[in-house]
Order: structure tokens, then sequence, then C-alpha cells
């Protein structure tokens, strides 16, 4: 490692010497905050201009010398700035504007800005994004149920993304899986908030439970496998949700929201931030509750955020974050086939009940060494929990939960617990250089993880039927987990000319894992005690290119690897009638993709590409048959499997087509996937992936007039398996069998006025009864059935 950087900061130092001329960037913004997209900046009475990008920002490269910079943009007040640019230097001009507001007929009409909710991502934050399939969602841009976290509304336009459908039936937030992988608790795709890890361990436990409110989202960056270098090895990439920052231009900004809907849902939002001299902050406050869709199925939670950042000197930002989530969820159980197409609405569990409360510390350090090299380190604390106590799943699904007649009390409940506490800490070094007349790029940087994970289950609970984690008998199995990471990595964007750029990189992965406790055996007669320690040692390597075709279009390509390890806590089952295989190995394997994306001025969207997915020793699900003829499922490494096909999104506005600025504005968006995920080796070769669908296609339709904005999304997902069997016919747990195919959809709308909104909408408009998940755990076993039509309706104010 040091052999190859050596010279590349050498190179970095003697490439300042030749250059003439200079940068200027920044970003713009209007009063309220929002990001102006598509705005024009330029240099009068130069060629030199660019438009800002989808987070606000822009970048020109000119020559050293004084000039008069100005921003415009339809809807908007231009402003003119004076600016000197010096060689090889950067010169930031931010903008703040207003909007144009004309009076006609006594109501207030502002111009029609653009409406699109997604692009793709230039390097920033210390990360190369060049030659990566990458998606970013503005929020603000779209009209989705962010009340309540809907997936396919807000992260719908991701193509290919498939969804575990779970928060309304004991799960605390929604799944994600890409590209045919699994979606349950996003376990294929490393979650993060500002950077950073929210999961529960990085390796041992990384499941999501929890998410922050999407009111207080900015945006969501989606970086597709080739992250595996930058991020961590995993083979479905990273979805990354960036919080709001305070206003710049006032000390405090309070938004709230309150939002009703169907089930007795009632959701709470309240934030506040602002700028008091050198201190940013923002911080929000979220309940949420509901009777639920389902009896059984209430909840309640409240989700908090804190964040201030600190600008010490021109080059130097430091930050601290805290985020906070508490809630107790009622869990209704899951279904046998027979019983879902019986009435998908009923329930046959009143007694289990889980909660997960959350914390998670973050300090950040941003440093501009210099004009061309930032160093960003981000430092967190998880301490954060899973509790349950449930009429546990023996029996499967079709188990009746029912007071004994001899002893006129309900059976004993089960009690687990599992507590997680770990550390991280990112450097991350981004460094524009110059080799002779190139301009290259280094990102190089390293994690260092360190976990504990408690985990307790089995033990004897109470006979009653509320939330009580009291326990009449001990635990049937006590481990303790900790995970060691430590992964450097480098990556180098090398720039061959204005329109071409090679990205290698690579990555060292050091995973320690260790267990000690006791468990009970198979048969349950004698107690086993485990002190095992494994290490892993894994090289990583990958490659990205980038062809610019035209301003706003490239085509792109990459190749890396990527890893997932079977670390102690995946050979230890939690709550599930699944028999784990304990010989389980790692699964390994390597992402590619080739694609053109881009836009034509500011009417044409897109993104078309194709992607190579090779997943080895893939852990799976299949059936046996234990010695008394009876079936049951078991999770192990199924074969190796290859997932192939092709993601495009294409969004058009004819009315920018053909008619320029309107007082109104119509547009469509198509997000389509065609999977071909298939095992390729072993006893299941040719048969589907599980959780795998060949086609996931959302088409949508925004129309705007005036200060109105409405959205009409339709949502097809085809059919898929919960077995590598392919089971046809549903086994009597209901693990294995057919996900069925499903169309669902979903209208919003929001009405401003001055400081106020109105967002109303219905989801799954036509009431299709549908499910997402088989599983053999909570918050099942069985089938987990997704939400009926459901309506809401809410009100905002911003002061």
């Amino acid at each position: 490692m040091k052999l190859l950087f050596t010279p590349v900061f050498c190179l970095f130092a003697f490439g300042f010497a030749n250059a003439q001329t200079g940068t200027i960037e920044g970003r713009i913004k209007d009063t309220s905050g929002k990001v102006v997209v598509n705005g024009h900046v330029i240099l009068e009475k130069t060629k030199y201009g660019t438009e800002s990008d989808n987070f606000g920002e822009y970048h020109i490269k000119a020559p050293a010398g004084n000039y008069s910079i100005r921003f415009s943009a339809i809807g908007y007040k231009s402003i003119t700035k004076t600016i000197e640019v010096k060689t090889d230097e950067i010169a930031e001009v931010d903008f703040e504007t207003e909007e144009k507001v004309e009076m006609l007929h006594e109501v207030e009409i502002s111009g029609v800005k653009s409406i699109t909710g997604m692009g793709y991502m230039d390097d920033h934050g210390g990360v190369i994004y060049s030659g990566k399939k990458t998606e970013v969602l503005l929020l603000d841009s779209l009209d989705a149920n962010t009340a309540q976290n809907n997936p396919r509304q807000v992260l719908g336009r991701v193509p290919g993304a498939n969804y575990s459908e779970t928060e309304s039936s004991g799960f605390p937030s929604n799944g994600i899986g890409f590209r045919g992988l699994n979606p349950t608790q996003s376990i294929e795709t490393n979650t993060r908030q500002n950077g950073y890890n929210i999961t529960g361990d990085l390796y041992g436990y990384p499941e999501s439970y929890y998410l922050p409110t999407l009111e207080a989202v900015e945006r969501i960056e989606v970086t597709r496998g080739a992250s595996s270098l930058q991020f961590g090895p995993q083979f479905g990439g990273v979805i990354n949700y960036i919080m709001k920052k305070g206003s710049t231009s006032k000390p405090i900004e309070i938004t709230t929201q309150q939002t009703g809907g169907s089930f007795g849902m009632y959701n709470s939002f309240t934030s506040a931030g602002g700028q008091v001299g050198r201190f940013n902050y923002y911080s929000y406050l979220q309940y949420q509750g509901s009777q639920g869709w389902r009896p059984n199925s209430d909840y309640k939670k409240i989700t908090g955020y804190g964040r201030i950042e600190y600008q010490a000197s021109e080059k130097i930002k430091v930050g601290a974050e805290y985020s906070i989530l508490r809630n107790r969820i009622h869990m209704p159980g899951g279904f046998t086939d027979s019983l879902f197409n019986a009435n998908s609405r009923a329930s046959y569990r009143a007694r289990n009940w889980l909660r997960s409360p959350w914390n998670i510390f973050a300090a950040t350090f941003d440093w501009k060494i210099s004009q061309g090299t930032f160093l960003n380190v981000k430092s967190t604390f998880n301490s954060s929990a899973r509790d349950l106590v449930w009429r546990n799943e023996d029996g499967g699904p079709q188990a009746v939960d029912a007071i004994d007649p001899i002893t006129n009390t309900y059976s004993n409940r089960e009690v687990e617990h599992e507590g997680f506490n770990s550390n991280t800490t990112e450097v991350r070094l981004l460094s524009h250089y110059k080799l002779g007349r190139m301009n290259n790029t280094l990102a190089a940087g390293g994690r260092f993880f360190y976990g504990k994970m408690k985990r307790q289950e089995g033990g004897v609970g109470t006979t009653g039927s509320d939330f009580d984690l009291n326990l009449v008998g001990p635990y049937e199995n006590d481990l303790n987990f900790t995970t060691t990471n430590l992964a450097p990595f480098i990556e180098n964007t090398f720039r061959f000319g204005e329109k071409l750029s090679v990205t290698p990189g690579m990555r060292y992965e050091y995973i320690n894992s260790t267990v000690k406790g006791y468990s009970l055996s198979d048969d349950e007669n004698s107690v086993v005690y485990s002190d095992r320690s494994k290490n892993r040692y894994i090289f990583l390597t990958g490659i990205g290119l980038q062809l610019r075709t035209t301003s706003s279009t490239n085509i792109y390509a990459n190749w890396s690897q990527a890893y997932r390890p079977m670390d102690y806590s995946s050979l230890t089952p939690f709550g599930t009638i699944v028999t784990v295989d304990p010989k389980m190995k790692d699964s390994n394997g390597y992402n590619s993709d080739l694609g053109f994306r881009g836009s034509v001025k500011d009417f044409l969207n897109f993104d078309i590409g194709a992607f190579y997915l090779q997943y080895n020793n893939r852990v799976g699900m299949i059936e046996k048959t234990d010695a008394n003829g009876n079936q049951y499922p078991y999770r192990t490494n199924v074969a190796n499997s290859v997932h192939k096909g092709f993601e495009t999104y294409v969004e058009f506005n004819p009315v920018k087509a053909f008619l320029g600025y309107s007082r109104w504005s119509i547009s469509f968006f198509n997000s389509l996937a065609l999977i071909n995920a298939k095992y390729t080796s072993g006893e299941y070769n040719g048969n589907y992936v599980e959780y795998a669908p060949t086609s996931i296609e959302r088409f949508g339709t925004n129309l705007v007039v005036g200060k109105f904005s409405t959205t009409f999304l339709v949502s097809s997902t085809a059919k898929s398996y919960g077995d590598a069997g392919n089971s046809q016919t549903p086994s009597a747990d209901a693990v294995a069998g057919i996900i069925p195919a499903y169309t669902v959809l979903d209208w919003s709308g929001t009405i401003h006025i001055k400081n106020y909104n109105l967002k109303f909408g219905i989801n799954n408009l036509a009431d299709k009864r549908y499910f997402t998940l088989r599983t053999g755990e909570y918050p099942g076993p069985g089938i987990i059935p997704s939400i009926g039509r459901s309506l809401y309706i809410g009100i905002g104010a911003k002061f």
C-alpha cells in the first residue's frame, strides 16, 4: 500500500506546476433551502458556462482572470456576482435566489421548475462515482407518501428495486434489494445515513431496523455493486440517506407536517434548523402511530435526529449527530396459503410484540487540505437492541394460539433479546491532481469496525398477552459475538483528454469473528459451550470506465468483486422454523455494468444499461425431508447463481420539449428491469433464485399546474419464489412456494400556498391483495401480507 501511495502523491505534487486554469464551483438554492436544478451559470462575455446538477451544484473550468458570473433560471430571479479565478485554485461561489412571483387575478403563481426527481452522481464527499451505476432521488421533487416511507413512491424510480413490504406486520422498516437479491430487511444492501453505517452489525447482523423519516431526508443516493471497493463488499451496493441541513439564511426555520390516514394512522413531524454565526444546526422529532390494517397490528414509534456543524475556519468543519428510535410493535403473525386466500386481513396471533430501540452517535471532521484535496472522517457509535416476546414459531402459522381448557391460561411465550454495540470509523481522502495535462482524481481511505452482539433466545416468558419481557425461566441460548474489521481501499480516476476516464481500484478486508457462550444441543438434552474465533483476509479489485459523449451524456462500464462472509451469528438461527446448515461457506463473486445515461436539456432524462452479477456459494432456502417424512425449510449454500438483465429509466417532459416555459407541465417516467437470476450449478441448476422476479416495471405521470402537483404511479412486479426448489405447491409452513405477480396503483398530490402545503393521496388504489415475503421467522412465520387500500392527508407549514 505504501509503495502505491508514494508515486501517486509525488505525481500529484509535480502536476500542479503546469496548470494554467482555475475552477469555479458552488451550489444554488432558493430562500427555502431547496436546490435549484438545471440553473444556468455563465461567465459573461465568454464561452464558459454550465448548468447546475441534481444537487444544485455546478463546476466551471476557466482561464485565470476576473469575471462577472451570472445565474439565471426559469421561475427565479437572476443574480450576477464578480469573481477572480486564480491558477490551480478553486473559487467557491454560491447563489441563493428567490422565486419570481407574478400576480394574476389575485392568485399567486410561481414559475414552473423541473420536477425531475432522479439523476446520477458526480464525485463528492470523498467518493469517486465516475464509471459507476448510480441514482440519486431528490425528495422535495417527488409527490409521495413520505410520512409513512412508502417505498414504491419514493424509491420506485430506481430500476430493479424490489421491496419486502413488512412494515405493517411487525418489522420496523421495509426492506429493499436490487437485481434479484433478497430484499428482506435489506440484508444484501449496505444501508447508510449521511455516509455512515446504521445497521445493527456490519457483518454479524446487517439488517436495517432504523431508517430516518423521509420528511427529513434531502436526497437518497443509490450505488450499485461497484460500490464494493469504497464502501464494503456487499453484492447489493449502497443506499445512503442524506439528511437535510438547516437554512443558511436565517437563525431558525421551523417546519411542521401533520398527517392522518386510514386505520387510525397519525404522523406528527416537526423540524427546526438554521444558521447562527459559524454554527449550522438541524433537528427533527417524529411521532407515528396506527391501529393497523389487520387486527393486532397496532404500533407506535418516536424517531428523532439532531445535527450541529461548526465551521472552525475556511478549511475545517466539525460536526456531531445523534439519531434515536423508540417503538413498540404488535405483530399479527403470518398465514398459510389457505388462510391468506380466505382472509388476508385476519390475524391469528394476538400476543406477539417487538421493540427495537436504536441509538446512533456520529462525529464528523472535514478538512480542505488544499484547493484540490479534501479529507473526511466519520466516526459512529451504535448502541441498539431488538427485543421480542411471542407465541413462538413452533407448529408454523397454522398452530393455534388458544387458552388451554385445563389450565385456563395461554401457553408461555418465548422471549428473545439481541443487543448491539459497535464503533465504526471511516477516513476518506479525495484529491484532484494533474499528471502532465491530465486531470486525475484519487480516492483513498479505510474503515475500522468493532462490534459486539449479545444474543439470548428461548427464554421462558409469561402467559400474558401484553408487551412483557419478564422471564419465568432461563434462556435456552446465550451467546456473545464480536466482529473486528479493518479495510483500506484506493481508487484512482485517470482522465485521458476531456472525454475518457478509467478508474481502477482495490480493497483489502481483514475480518475477525468470535463467539462465546452456551446453547442447547439439537436434541435439547444437553448444553453446548462455544469459544471459537475465525480470521478472514479478502482482497477485492475493480475497474470502471466512463466516456463522455456530449456535455450531458456519457457511457459507463464497471467490474468489481464482491463478498459476503458467513460469520458465527449467521450460523445460529434466531426465532425461526428454518434449520441452518452449520457448515455454510462464505459467498463471493462480482458485479458488472454497461450503460448509457444523460439528459437532453431539461425535458429528457435517461439511463439505459445492462448488468451481470456472479454469485458463488449463494445462500438460499430449500425444502428437506426428515426421518419421519416431514418437510422442513433448510438454509444452506444452494449453489452458484448468475443474475443478468437490463435496466432502463426514461423521463420525458413534452411541454418543456415543445412549448418551453409554461405555467403548467406534464412529464412521464418509466422504470423497467428485466432480470434473469438463476442457479447455474448443483441440484437446482436452472431454477430461479428466491425473491428474483423476472420483471419489475413502474410507470408514472407527473402533472404540475401552478402551485398544484400530482403523481400517478403504476407498479408491476412479476412472480418469484420463496425457495430454491421453485415449489409450485406451497409447503405446509408457507415458507416455500410462489410469490404471485402483482400490480399496485398509487396516487399523490401536493398544493403549495405561500408557506403552507396540503398533501394527500391513496396508496394501493385498487385494493390489491398481495404479499412480498414468505418467512420462517418473525413477524411470521408464514406469508406476510402487504397493506390494502389506504388514504392519507396532511397539512404542513414553514416559518
